[in-house]
């Protein structure tokens, strides 16, 4: 068959992470095309407001990608343990669990990294690809998919012909709308309230989280000594808190983390968003496949929404080369079924587990609590299941592409990016 155009919709992590490994990789031998509806990214001197905790295998992804250079170089944070407590019980306490990277011979258990960090270097990156197109500010009105090719129809007029598209254009995809995939899910009636704050103790390069009943409340930590902040709530606690002067915030922050790290001196910018469960019933058509949260949207309670996203456009990369090696073609369903049978029972037992999770914690019901602090004491006793928690968590089981078990294919890396 002829040279593939892989035509991307949406210029996101996990879109743009596709698109470079496609790029960077030798044994692919088409176009990238990266339609992004909004205008390119732009890397601000504060932190973002949105923080993502990236897994190990995350990382690898990045650096195949060409862009975890520039992420290491700029600002991240290692976060090396994780205390995880419920409302009745404190750290170290029993109803409480601690996990450490030490435990499974690993320097840390993830690094805490600004949405627009990642996506800034991405884009820098893809800019060096000869075969990828980048183009911003530019919106999909009609998708037709044919049975051997897709069109795209833009907002300007243009129509873009290619093998596949790829819809990474979010939970609330307007691709996937189009090619009338139907979605299983519901709103949590929650909002998560972002902030940074200045405490009184420090972080210790430590990830702390309590459950709450009205919803967890995260403590990340920044490079600069301050935490992210990701408290989950439900939609008019949110709005009360977001309506508090920075005391009156700050005060109920310390109340509600039980002044584990002491008092709470200050506070940037907050903000908040919805929280909602959101599962794709197909991933794929013919000449049309999802990624990310286009496919998924995961409660942000053990921040695995993006590192899911990745696993998924590793896995995309890894079927969509390995069918051209062996002269397929990578818009048939048939190949894209591989990829949706690879990723979906991973995603899903994820959305299961976070749902049931929050489920569980966000309920005061006696029984309950009681369960709850049995569960974590129970885990924090055994040094097999923390052990394993801690590889879910750094993304080191399942089902994993190539690139993330073993060294990258001698095609990555081998084209000079410019600068």
């Amino acid at each position: 068959m002829n040279a593939p155009t892989i035509c991307i919709v949406g210029g996101g992590m996990v879109g743009c992470a596709l698109a470079a490994l496609l790029g960077r990789d030798q044994r692919y031998p088409g176009a990238v095309v990266l339609l992004e509806a909004g205008d390119p990214p732009a890397l601000k001197d504060d932190y973002d407001l949105r923080v993502v905790a990236l897994a190990t295998t995350s990382q690898r992804v990045l650096e195949a990608a060409g862009a975890w250079r520039e992420i290491a170089a700029t600002r991240i944070s290692p976060y090396r343990e994780m205390q995880v407590w419920d409302a009745a019980s404190k750290p170290g306490f029993p109803g409480s669990v601690h996990f450490s990277a030490a435990e499974v011979g690993a320097a840390a258990l993830g690094h805490i990294v600004e949405n627009q960090l990642v996506r800034h270097a991405l884009w820098r990156s893809l800019a060096g690809m000869e075969r990828v197109s980048v183009r911003s500010n530019c919106r999909v009105d009609d998708l037709r998919l044919g049975d051997g090719t897709a069109l795209l129809s833009l907002a300007d007029g243009e129509v873009v012909d290619c093998t596949l598209v790829v819809a990474a254009d979010g939970a609330s995809s307007p691709i996937r709308e189009m090619a009338e995939i139907e979605t299983t899910g519901w709103s949590y009636r929650q909002k998560a309230v972002v902030t940074h704050v200045q405490s009184q103790l420090p972080h210790r390069e430590t990830a702390w989280q309590r459950f709450l009943p009205s919803g967890p409340l995260a403590f990340l930590p920044l490079a600069d000594g301050r935490s992210s902040v990701v408290w989950s709530n439900t939609v008019g606690g949110a709005d009360r808190l977001l309506g508090l002067s920075d005391k009156e915030f700050l005060g109920e922050l310390e109340a509600a983390s039980d002044g584990t790290l002491g008092r709470m001196l200050a506070c940037g910018q907050r903000a908040a968003f919805p929280l909602r469960l959101l599962h794709a019933r197909n991933y794929c058509r013919q000449r049309l496949v999802l990624i990310g949260d286009a496919a998924h949207a995961i409660h942000p309670l053990a921040g695995q929404g993006v590192n899911l996203g990745f696993l998924d456009a590793a896995a995309l990369h890894e079927t969509l080369v390995k069918a051209l090696q062996a002269g397929e073609d990578p818009g048939d369903r048939l190949v894209l079924r591989r990829y949706e049978r690879w990723r979906k029972g991973d995603n899903l037992a994820m959305l299961a587990a976070m749902d049931g999770i929050k489920r569980l914690f966000s309920n005061d019901l006696p029984s309950l609590a009681r369960i709850r602090g049995l569960g974590l004491s129970l885990v924090n006793a055994l040094p097999p299941a923390r052990k394993a928690f801690v590889r879910r968590a750094m993304g080191m089981s399942g089902d994993l592409p190539e690139l993330l078990t073993g060294p990258a294919h001698p095609g990555y890396g081998l084209r000079e990016e410019v600068r």
